[in-house]
């Protein structure tokens, strides 16, 4: 009876519940368009036509053709993009893009501070209220900065493209010293956040991203909808484009719970 039980269960019960569809289901991407936050010297989103209509045969038909940078809209940031020899986006493996995430909530904190660096402690300060944080997350930071993805001079600091705007960029990053401890002391799987850069705008160094890239550790940036995400107990799935060599690519990702 007890064999028949866990047969039962193992071929019968456990797939059904698999197939359940999650009771929260988020999309953590903005849509690629002419409004996508792209860096200041980076080329922009376009889509162009090359057909949208009816043919002369009678059916519609439509395709089109786009171009863009690699870091731009909500997109991955490659261990490559700033250690040389490690992982390129084609060569990141799909265990490392989907997995349990977390979110750091610094709201208050950078709603006081534009330039705001998410330290060590708030990152303490999360595991003293929910436990440690669990070996191979998916870690996101949220800033508060996605309310105003529509708006480029509030969510980067400046609207002003070309290389004279960099120095112009306001926006929250990771401190290089909270890089550090989390690829020494944690083990996870890639961080994110609701702004166009895990360094801060007034970064020139680009610190934490050189500290995640050097331990293989990917960046999601201009990430979507984190206000909706539980401080834990989540599924994250981050799949992007597939560029062989790439340093970056578009991302859809998605949480689920």
């Amino acid at each position: 009876m007890k064999a028949f039980a866990v047969v039962l269960l193992s071929t019968i019960l456990v797939p059904f519940l698999q197939q359940i569809p999650p009771k929260h289901l988020v999309d953590l991407t903005y849509p690629f368009d002419a409004n996508s936050v792209y860096w200041p010297t980076a080329e922009t989103f376009k889509l162009e036509t090359d057909f949208d209509g009816v043919t002369d045969k009678g059916y519609y038909y439509s395709a089109f053709r786009y171009s863009a940078a690699e870091h731009g809209g909500t997109h991955l940031d490659a261990p490559v993009h700033f250690a040389k020899g490690k992982l390129s986006v084609d060569q990141l493996p799909l265990d490392q893009l989907m997995g349990a995430g977390i979110v750091i909530d610094v709201t208050k904190k950078c709603e006081a501070n534009p330039d705001y660096l998410v330290t060590t402690a708030d990152f303490e300060n999360w595991e003293k209220q929910n436990g440690r944080i669990p070996a191979g997350s998916l870690v996101f930071l949220r800033t508060g900065f996605g309310k105003y993805y529509s708006d480029r001079k509030k969510y980067l600091g400046t609207d002003e493209r070309g290389a004279e705007a960099v120095a112009k960029l306001h926006f929250p990053g990771l401190d290089p010293a909270a890089a550090h401890w989390l690829t020494e002391n944690r083990s996870i799987k890639g961080i994110g956040l609701d702004t166009a850069s895990i360094d801060r705008g007034q970064s020139t160094l680009f610190e934490s991203h050189r500290t995640l890239f050097e331990k293989n550790v990917p960046a999601f940036e201009n990430v979507a909808n984190l206000e909706q995400l539980p401080a834990k107990g989540f599924t994250v799935i981050a799949l992007p484009m597939k560029i062989k060599g790439g340093s970056g690519g578009p991302l859809r990702i998605i949480a689920m719970w």
